[in-house]
């Protein structure tokens, strides 16, 4: 009867434990798959959902494997891979379905630049997520894949959100390349951007900021294009003062030198 019981501990088991984030990370793979199917059949306002749901089960993936301690190797090179997919050739194709194939040559030089530093800013990740944590952990180093995956997008989601009638006659010709470049030149930068990893606020202002999720993930639902072009703008805000901050924050730490520094990315 005790050998019995021993055969059915699944849950404490090393082996089975990898199961559930890796799945997860699969999930977010096929979905981010599905969003280029959505591009090719022209409905890009689902493709851009399709993103936004691959970026959550990327975000689910490592919390659950440190949750349950069913971390990996295997799991950290499928998730970098699979970034790949959601938030570097998805969205590329994306926006080369939606304009990018009218430049026709440069359209799709510009995808390949995109794609590249994705995959090098991820490479990256993958070298310095092997350092000790520090304080560093507040920040990514370079824009997240994530991150850059929905904002390479945002002249697409400008389209959808309306807010279009309030300006001229926006050229996207001009700008969808120019934007691709310059979010390329982000992801593999050494720019330091907030992480939102580690936040700490006094227990009394815990209903507060529960009652700003609902509110925020409620707009989401209602004026899903209008939240997620003015997030955007946000984040892109917040990446010059995330700089100077961790420049403060360094320098009060006496940091002198950036000699084999690296920023850890836990994302």
């Amino acid at each position: 009867m005790e050998q019995k019981k021993n055969n059915f501990k699944i849950v404490s088991d090393k082996k089975a434990r990898i199961i559930l984030p890796n799945a997860i990370t699969l999930i977010g793979v096929c979905i981010g798959l599905t969003s280029i199917k959505f591009a090719i059949d022209g409905k890009f306002a689902i493709a851009i959902i399709a993103i936004l749901f691959a970026g959550l089960m990327d975000a689910l993936d490592g919390r659950i494997a440190r949750l349950i301690k069913g971390t990996s190797k295997m799991g950290k090179e499928l998730d970098s891979l699979g970034d790949v997919i959601s938030f570097g050739v998805a969205p590329a194709l994306i926006m080369y379905f939606w304009n990018l194939q009218y430049l026709e040559k440069l359209g799709w030089f510009v995808c390949l630049i995109y794609v590249i530093c994705v995959a090098l800013r991820l490479a990256r990740f993958n070298i310095n997520s092997e350092e000790e944590p520090s304080w560093k952990d507040n920040f990514f180093e370079g824009l997240p894949s994530p991150a850059g995956g929905v904002i390479v997008l945002m002249p697409l989601i400008f389209s959808f959100s309306g807010f279009g009638k309030f300006f001229a006659e926006v050229n996207y010709d001009l700008i969808v390349p120019i934007f691709f470049i310059i979010v390329s030149i982000l992801l593999i930068s050494t720019i330091p951007t907030y992480s939102f990893k580690k936040i700490v606020i006094p227990r009394s202002m815990t209903k507060f900021l529960l009652f700003g999720i609902v509110l925020f993930f409620g707009a989401l639902l209602v004026y899903t294009f209008k939240v997620l072009a003015m997030s955007s703008f946000v984040y892109l805000c917040l990446i010059p003062i995330s700089f100077f901050h961790y420049k403060k924050i360094k320098k009060e730490k006496n940091i002198t030198s950036d000699k084999d520094e690296g920023l850890e990315d836990i994302l």
